[in-house]
């Protein structure tokens, strides 16, 4: 009945390697050990920005400004002048035709808001420096169209520099560079502190909530415990805590077995399983056995919880995964999405957990 190809090993033992880690640790375990203290210590920003359009260079003040009071929002100290004292510079680079100053590397070259070498429209391109050494931090928010001249034209504007300026303002204010930066350099507390803060609207919650789980914040677990009684915010709080290693596994469980809603304990069983995918820790495979058997379990709950037993590919969870799905494909309801994406995971991690003890 099992079913063993060497192809399949393969495709797995490459899925293992391949498996992304957190950006932002990751960043910082690229840093020496003085470097890490650096960034730890970040209190002043210099903020250097700069504007070119198709008539060359233009005050940049606006850009500059958007830039500082952002910093400045989360506790930073900005200064605009680079004879004073700083601890590291913030780079705010604004084209009307953006020109590309070379490839990216690593995890960041894959993320959304990363420079695009195909992109030659109206960018704004952001990185910083640590002690005279350009970081491999890059981040580019683009304006909607390609063509500042032909969109000038359509809105009637006068001057396309001017408009793709405009039009690249409003794209940075809304972006979330100052939490981000807060994330790449590890400053836990300036996020928890925003956190807190009743002025923070619930969106830049749920963008800090996911920033502190991909830092590996240990310290924002009581923080993040709390947020778990807020209805919108839970999902994504469990979701940030499955992120911060063993201290949670607890956690996880009493939610993944006693939360009322659904989606938590959906979140809380995913949650388990990048732990221990993450940290080969086989001990959250019975509690996630022990749920998949339980006849109550609803199916979107189920899905998760199959997910999960695939990234700790566990001996023990092959015969329990082949006995759902036996009872899974004798239900023929082809137009069950729900059925369907439960299927598609007990068949995976099938596939996982059956391989990996045929060549463990």
């Amino acid at each position: 009945m099992r079913r063993r190809s060497l192809a399949l090993s393969t495709g797995l033992l490459l899925w293992l390697v391949l498996q992304p880690t957190s950006l932002a640790f990751a960043h910082r375990e690229q840093f020496t050990p003085e470097q890490r203290v650096r960034l730890e210590n970040i209190q002043t920003v210099l903020v250097d920005a700069l504007v070119l359009t198709g008539k060359g260079g233009i005050d940049a003040g606006a850009i500059a400004e958007i830039a500082s009071r952002g910093l400045t929002e989360i506790g930073y100290t900005v200064v605009q002048d680079s004879t004073w004292p700083h601890d590291v510079v913030f780079r705010v680079k604004c084209e009307q035709r953006k020109t590309w100053e070379g490839t990216t590397a690593g995890g960041d070259a894959d993320l959304p808001d990363a420079p695009s070498r195909l992109w030659k429209g109206p960018a704004c391109q952001l990185t910083y420096t640590l002690g005279g050494m350009k970081v491999n931090w890059q981040k580019e928010v683009r304006t909607e169209f390609d063509d500042a001249v032909a969109a000038a034209r359509a809105a009637q504007a006068l001057d396309p520099g001017a408009y793709a300026l405009g039009k690249l303002k409003e794209v940075l204010e809304q972006y979330e560079f100052p939490l981000l930066l807060a994330a790449e350099w590890g400053h836990t507390e300036r996020l928890l502190k925003l956190l807190d803060s009743s002025e923070t609207s619930q969106v830049r919650r749920l963008k800090i909530i996911s920033l502190l789980g991909e830092m590996h914040a240990d310290g924002a677990l009581p923080t993040l415990k709390a947020a778990l009684k807020d209805q919108d915010l839970g999902k994504q709080a469990l979701t940030a805590i499955g992120n911060l290693g063993k201290d949670s596994i607890p956690l996880l469980i009493d939610m993944m077995n006693m939360a009322p809603q659904l989606e938590i304990q959906a979140a809380a069983a995913k949650g388990l399983g990048q732990i221990g995918g993450t940290l080969g820790d086989a001990s959250v495979v019975p509690p996630l056995l022990a749920k998949m058997q339980d006849l109550k379990t609803d199916w979107t709950v189920l899905t998760e919880v199959a997910w999960a037993l695939g990234k700790i590919p566990d001996k023990r969870s092959i015969q329990p995964l082949y006995d759902l799905d036996k009872k899974l494909q004798a239900i023929r309801d082809p137009d069950n999405m729900v059925l369907k994406k439960l299927k598609e995971a007990v068949f995976w991690s099938i596939k996982q957990c059956d391989t990996w003890d045929q060549f463990s």
